[in-house]
């Protein structure tokens, strides 16, 4: 059988050479015997010469030539799948740092993926190159909303007004201030009244969209104060952490004179309007946060690990906030603390769950958050369960995920939801249960901190949501709505005219 014709190729560009390397051995081993010169057809012409002597063809291809590294990286149509307009060579992406990479040319999805990953590279580096943020759940997570307006800040003139707007909001702490927020809407929108909306027409009692407003308002200008002055408290921790060094005030990006006047004024702003929109008990909930956050927990952060029982407070406060807000708008008496938070008929149960709720659910879910950066908080010198007791660290979250199913019950029981809340919330506890078994059997390793970690992210919108959609009486009232049924107070009110 003859050899392969050595000029035969396909296209252009496909392969590096047209000379098979069986071809180029036999010539090396007999250089009397020169290669056959066949002329190239059936597909595009060669750009090899015709006529290959053994030592051309030597110097042309090795015997063992394979493809070269970053050929298939190179190749510039994986690279327009890939994302980018001009794809870089092997030599450097392997020399390329991290954080050095240009994003600018990928794909929104890819952006996202490259800026995780240099996240978790700086976080590796602040960490001193220890291990032991392998483990971590923030490891692919950006850094946190006040880190990146500080930084998108930083790129505006020092006397703009885009920067001291992005520097104030920053001071804010928005997502967290966010979840605050809905924390406090949820138990305000499941509040059991009989109707949804105030007619004048009647005097039932209802929830009004002017004091929702109110009480989104003020709870979110508290809790910006609260952040605010946390971030005044504890700059130099901040600096040493990797996830808060690039926060506003440890980079200078305000005075501390603007970030005191901007806490002071939020602070007073959402007082007053919980005790002008709301009512004076929801105002003084609201007070008490900041001085409980600002005043109790930050402090403690450096002297014990019960910091963290505190700021579980801070975290249960908000519910107890949104259902007094509610319960004051159907006040029979004179609507003191007394009859809102601890009225006489059981009606402040439901406020007290949900407080007991957000109140365990703060241990599932930071626990192993501060596990992942737990040489970070050492390091800092601030005292977290994660790193002087890992043990016990993982056992409270595995003791407080257990709560959570009889306080679902609790809520149907209250007259809160539906019975059928309590079958449809089960699987989602349980979920959560399961990961603490995890997080707590192996103690944060193996990928169970991380998986304890998102579960409670997912656990908290999911239960309030399934709550929403099976409070207590709204699917009947729907129905009665569009039958035009009467209400059953209007059946009472007719019985009793006709008696």
């Amino acid at each position: 059988m003859p050899p392969p014709i050595p000029g035969l190729r396909l296209r252009s560009g496909v392969f590096d050479n047209s000379v098979c390397w069986q071809c180029t051995k036999r010539a090396l081993l007999k250089p009397e015997r020169p290669v056959p010169n066949y002329p190239a057809r059936f597909f595009t012409k060669s750009t090899q010469p015709r006529n290959i002597t053994p030592t051309t063809a030597a110097a042309a291809v090795l015997p063992h030539q394979r493809l070269r590294a970053g050929y298939f990286v190179s190749n510039s149509l994986l690279a327009r799948f890939n994302g980018t307009n001009v794809a870089p060579t092997a030599s450097t992406i392997a020399t390329t740092a991290p954080d050095a990479t240009d994003t600018s040319t990928l794909l929104p999805h890819r952006r996202r993926q490259a800026e995780r990953r240099n996240a978790a590279a700086l976080a590796g580096a602040g960490a001193g190159g220890s291990s032991a943020t392998s483990d971590a759940p923030t490891a692919t997570m950006a850094p946190d909303a006040s880190s990146m307006l500080a930084a998108a800040a930083a790129r505006h003139p020092a006397d703009s007004l885009r920067r001291k707007l992005s520097s104030l909001l920053s001071l804010s702490k928005p997502r967290l201030t966010v979840l605050v927020v809905l924390s406090a809407m949820v138990p305000y929108a499941l509040y059991p009244v009989p109707a949804f909306l105030s007619t004048a027409a009647t005097a039932t009692p209802s929830l009004s969209p002017l004091t929702l407003m109110f009480l989104t308002t003020g709870t979110a200008l508290c809790s910006a104060a609260a952040n605010a002055l946390n971030m005044l408290y504890e700059p130099d921790t901040d600096a040493k952490m990797s996830r808060t060094r690039t926060r506003p005030l440890v980079r200078r990006l305000l005075t501390t004179r603007a970030a005191v006047l901007f806490a002071v004024g939020c602070g007073a702003a959402g007082t007053l309007a919980l005790y002008w929109g709301v009512n004076p008990t929801v105002a003084f909930l609201g007070a008490s946060n900041i001085v409980i956050y600002a005043g109790m927990y930050t402090p403690l952060k450096r002297l014990s690990a019960i910091n963290t029982w505190v700021g579980a407070i801070v975290g249960g406060i908000p519910p107890l906030m949104g259902w007094a807000a509610a319960a004051g708008e159907s006040a029979t008496a004179d609507g003191t603390w007394r009859e809102l938070l601890f009225a006489s008929d059981g009606s402040s149960l439901g406020g007290w769950l949900f407080a007991s709720f957000l109140f365990a659910w703060q241990f599932p879910h930071f626990m192993p958050l501060s596990w992942g950066i737990r040489e970070e908080y050492k390091a800092a010198g601030l005292r977290m369960l994660a790193w002087t007791n890992p043990a016990r660290n993982s056992r409270v979250a595995l003791r407080y995920s257990l709560v959570f199913i009889p306080i679902c019950l609790g809520l149907c029981a209250a007259g809160v939801t539906e019975w059928s809340f309590a079958v449809t919330s089960t699987p989602v506890n349980l979920w959560l249960v399961s990961e603490a078994v995890k997080f707590w059997r192996h103690e944060g390793h193996k990928g169970s901190a991380k998986g304890l970690f998102w579960a409670s992210v997912w656990h908290l919108p999911v239960v309030m949501m399934l709550a929403l959609a099976q409070k207590k009486g709204m699917w009947s009232r729907v129905w009665r709505s569009v039958m035009g049924e009467p209400e059953e107070d209007e059946l009472d009110e007719f019985y009793d005219e006709e008696d």
